[in-house]
């Protein structure tokens, strides 16, 4: 499995959690009130995650691959630019959850709009890197190229899709799994 094996995953993996958010910004449109304590256990998942493990992961491969062709770095550009503007995004988004739950007044159809915002925001990023990225560095890389990868950033233990979970994810799990097993 090579390193763009894995990062696909978390992509798999990020994506079930988007489609839950998306899922939640429905509920909010017809008017109902979602768990918002799992709500916030899956932007903080998304958030910390990527910003603590898979996006330096990727970052550290787009520099390894750059220079190698114009366009691969055009690409690589914009989604470290994306990169930034996600995780601002995301922290004020969990901010704004964490002002609901602790009762703080803010407008329902205003922090729906931030959340769908946020959902596109990352399942675009997603597309870009799975339909437009991963594409590009397959075409430049080589196996050795992928060895050197593995060897220099090795996996993280991922706190909800590992093999441990996280004890702060313990709900969202139960809650994916639930999923699972009742779509």
């Amino acid at each position: 499995m090579t390193m763009l094996d894995e990062l696909h995953q978390d992509h798999v993996n990020l994506t079930r959690l988007l489609d839950m958010l998306r899922q939640k910004v429905a509920k909010l449109r017809e008017g109902e009130h979602p768990n918002f304590g799992l709500m916030a256990d899956v932007i903080d998942y998304i958030t910390n995650y990527a910003d603590v493990h898979h996006h330096p992961r990727e970052d550290q491969m787009y520099a390894y691959f750059r220079g190698r062709d114009a366009e691969l770095d055009k690409a690589i550009d914009r989604c470290e630019a994306e990169h930034r503007e996600m995780k601002h995004l995301g922290v004020e988004l969990s901010e704004a959850v964490d002002c609901i739950l602790h009762d703080a007044v803010m407008p329902m159809d205003q922090f729906t709009d931030r959340l769908e915002q946020f959902v596109t925001q990352q399942t675009d990023h997603l597309n870009l890197e799975e339909g437009e990225l991963f594409p590009k560095l397959q075409a430049v890389a080589s196996e050795e190229d992928w060895q050197e990868l593995t060897k220099d950033l090795p996996r993280p233990e991922d706190p909800l899709f590992g093999e441990k979970q996280a004890a702060q994810y313990s709900e969202l799990y139960r809650e994916l799994l639930a999923e699972m097993v009742n779509p």
